[in-house]
């Protein structure tokens, strides 16, 4: 029986292969952030060493239980010897479990203890002041963007006032007539010289997102869905903080990630300078104990300063990703 041609044709002809249909999923700008943070292998480095630092922080006090020292368990009669050095451990003996990086001459304070609290003092202090700028900043830059006439520039002149306020000379001022003022039993000196150095942090941390922001909103608040929620009738207060603000992420976290070395490596200069906190261990307070000491006790200076330099080279580069993540107009 014949094929005919049309019978013939057909078995020729390969049979089409079937379509896929693949499902397109869009990516938000924080995923796309988050994804060239990923593939940036010194960003992952940084955030290695920042998340060990904070476990250091949370975790200081099962740390100096696990390595068996104490924070203030030596007295100068005990561990000191006439000369108030260390009877174990550097610089004079050789190295033990009982002080791993010593202790501290003329008080016997354990300096791995300290050094564990110190990271605790360091982050918590930078912490809270980068939150408190930031909640100020992004409050004022909203406020003076969104504002016309006399409010944007009354706002602008008091950014442009503490601009010009020389930071360490306000501090050294401020801080001593807060604590003086308020400071009148043990309990209340520690809880002052706390906040005197928050407040003296945050009050010079501000401005800058401040016009940070207020240059964003002053280009957002022409775009078509604010003009459109303002003849709708919808409330300013919406306006800001459902309309505006989402769009302020990107930089709001530029600027955390920024701030936050900044106002680790004040904190640690400003207790070398006398404004820090008394009767809590921070890296500042040890640097400036351990100064007189360098040339017989170098590893009594280090310690707190490798600590330091750390955190902050490791912040600096992951603020430094975190800017070029969330910058459009990167391309890697």
């Amino acid at each position: 029986m014949g094929i005919s041609p049309t019978e013939l044709s057909q078995q020729d002809v390969p049979a089409e292969p079937e379509v896929v249909k693949q499902e397109i999923a869009g990516r938000s700008p924080v995923q796309i952030a988050l994804g060239r943070l990923r593939s940036d292998k010194i960003a992952v480095a940084c955030v290695v060493i920042v998340v060990f630092f904070i476990l250091i922080a949370v975790f200081a006090p099962l740390l100096t239980r696990l390595f068996g020292v104490e924070l203030r368990a030596g007295s100068p009669s005990e561990d000191l010897d006439q000369f108030n050095f260390p009877l174990i451990g550097p610089p004079d003996h050789g190295f033990t479990w009982e002080a791993p990086l010593g202790l501290a001459p003329n008080t016997g304070h354990d300096n791995l203890a300290d050094w564990l609290y110190g990271a605790r003092t360091s982050l918590t202090i930078a912490t809270v002041s980068t939150l408190l700028a930031t909640l100020i900043g992004v409050s004022i830059g909203l406020l003076a963007g969104f504002s016309r006439g006399w409010m944007d520039k009354v706002i602008n002149f008091i950014i442009d006032v503490f601009l010009s306020l020389p930071f360490l000379l306000v501090a050294l001022a401020l801080a001593p007539i807060i604590v003086s003022r308020f400071g009148n039993s043990p309990d209340a000196l520690k809880f002052w010289q706390f906040t005197a150095l928050l407040l003296v942090l945050t009050l010079f941390g501000w401005m800058t997102l401040a016009r940070l922001v207020r240059g964003e909103v002053l280009s957002l608040r022409e775009r078509e869905f604010v003009q459109a929620a303002r003849v709708i009738g919808v409330p300013t207060r919406r306006i800001l903080f459902k309309e505006l603000l989402p769009n302020l992420i990107a930089p709001i976290i530029v600027s955390i990630s920024l701030g936050l070395p900044a106002f680790v490596a004040a904190e640690a200069g400003l207790a070398y300078l006398g404004i820090g906190v008394v009767g809590i261990p921070s890296w500042g307070q040890t640097i400036d104990n351990a100064v007189p000491f360098f040339n017989t006790y170098p590893l009594y200076l280090y310690a707190p300063l490798v600590g330091v330099f750390l955190l902050v080279v490791a912040l600096n580069l992951l603020g430094d990703a975190v800017r070029d993540a969330f910058d459009p107009k990167t391309r890697r």
